[in-house]
């Protein structure tokens, strides 16, 4: 990556404000080129970090829009290379127009992710941080954007440093004995190393257990909505959602096929799956979408069974009860359409555990009543985490990997040591534990990983 690039760095619809992104070698003076400040002399002349107003022109010297720039000179930037920023008004037109007048002066398109990317191979990110950066782009609930503020803050990457400092002091301590035996060196104690073995272990499998929590932080919890047939549970889908999505009739087996979306309810971020009705089906497609429906139970995180309070219980409703009992994952029994019976709605039952139903809630999607306990019933399920682990969950399956091949590395290291191995075949584990901590910070990292990363950004971050 070299060059100047430029890029627009806010969406293109007509909006308030529009801003166009520079950073390279270039950047001040290919601003100098399009911007023309009202006082004073050009950007080149100005201080770091000062807003200057004046006249941005498209690539003929046309004035096409009234904006504020401000530059920030390498190494005291976002990038670390010289950068600037232009706030114009959010017309598209405009911004495209001032684009092309950049792209004349020297710039060219920044791909995806680059201006990021640029921050971390100048070392003013690493890879923790990096992907903090993403995950606050698409958060969709404030517990996903504390965690990711907390993240680009550094708490993971605090973490991680400290198990890997440790293991360095280790390494460093055993290779000192090992090159310098007649200096007066602290012994090597092999009680030593086995009570430094089992702390960072200790705190490496904490970390590793941080991983659902933050997985369905970001990518939300797989929600399972079950029953029999005309049970109310595209109601149900739809009255989370707020608008219609999924097809209601009085007809049993209206729903042949899983259906998906996402909502934030309760300050959880739900994928909901609709899904056909459980129940003995002649018909193949009805059949295949009973299949579908057992395996969205299979892949769910939490099911919602939804049994219909106006009529009589039947084998369907034990069936989808047994399913949800089995699953060995957290379900809700759902009452619905208690506005047809008189029930009063709301909750029967308390967060609880093992194969019973966190609790039995009584609403009615139609008219909204109860739907307010399941939200809390939801919410209590799924906490935010404690504002001291905010940042320091790991998010992706990229950072889930590296950390489990650094806690495999440290127990097989215990174990070696338990078995009367000699230290350096210990050391060799620590030092692999090591290397597996550097790739989740980006200490030691491949390409190929860098560039899946950088493949969620958007074009001008």
């Amino acid at each position: 990556m070299s060059g100047t690039i430029a890029a627009i760095a806010t969406p293109m619809i007509p909006s308030a404000i529009g801003i166009l992104r520079l950073s390279g070698p270039g950047a001040v003076a290919a601003v100098d080129g399009v911007f023309t400040p009202f006082r004073g002399g050009p950007m080149s002349e100005r201080p770091d970090r000062a807003l200057v107003y004046g006249a941005l022109h498209d690539r003929e010297g046309a004035v096409i829009d009234h904006c504020l720039c401000t530059v920030s000179r390498a190494p005291h930037s976002c990038t670390g290379e010289d950068t600037a920023e232009l706030q114009c008004h959010g017309s598209p037109a405009a911004l495209a127009l001032g684009l092309e007048a950049l792209f004349a002066a020297g710039a060219r398109q920044a791909l995806p992710g680059e201006f990021t990317r640029r921050a971390f191979l100048n070392g003013k990110l690493d890879l923790t941080r990096t992907e903090a950066v993403a995950d606050l782009i698409h958060a969709e609930t404030p517990a996903a954007v504390r965690q990711a503020a907390g993240q680009l803050g550094g708490a993971l990457a605090d973490a991680v440093d400290g198990i890997y400092g440790g293991l360095a002091d280790l390494c460093a301590h055993f290779h000192a004995v090992l090159d310098y035996p007649d200096e007066d060196i602290e012994p090597f104690e092999i009680e030593a190393l086995s009570s430094a073995l089992g702390a960072a272990a200790d705190r490496l499998d904490a970390l590793a257990a941080t991983y659902r929590r933050g997985r369905l932080l970001n990518e939300g919890v797989p929600c399972a909505i079950v029953g029999r047939p005309n049970a109310g549970k595209s109601t149900l889908f739809n009255a989370l959602l707020g608008y219609e999505r999924a097809i209601v009739t009085d007809i049993p087996g209206t729903t042949r096929d899983t259906v998906e979306e996402r909502v934030n309810f309760g300050g959880v971020l739900l994928r909901l799956i609709d899904t056909a009705g459980l129940r003995e089906a002649d018909d193949a497609v009805e059949q295949l979408g009973v299949e579908r429906t057992r395996a969205a139970i299979g892949r769910a995180e939490l099911i919602l069974v939804v049994v219909d309070e106006s009529g009589t219980p039947n084998e369907e409703d034990a069936q989808a009860l047994r399913l949800a009992a089995s699953s060995g994952k957290p379900w809700i029994h759902v009452a619905s359409k208690c506005d047809l019976v008189g029930a009063a709605a709301g909750s029967m039952g308390t967060i609880g555990s093992g194969s019973g139903p966190a609790a039995s809630v009584f609403l009615s999607a139609k008219t909204g009543q109860g739907m307010d306990q399941l939200e809390r019933t939801v919410a209590a399920l799924f906490p935010e985490p404690p504002a001291s682990q905010a940042g320091a969950l790991l998010t992706n399956a990229r950072q889930a990997e590296a950390a489990g091949r650094a806690r495999e590395a440290l127990h097989r290291g215990a174990a070696a040591l338990e078995a009367g191995m000699p230290p350096d075949a210990v050391v060799a584990d620590v030092e692999q534990a090591m290397a597996a901590l550097g790739e989740l910070t980006g200490r030691t990292v491949r390409e190929d990983v860098t560039a899946r990363i950088f493949e969620r950004f958007c074009v001008g971050k």
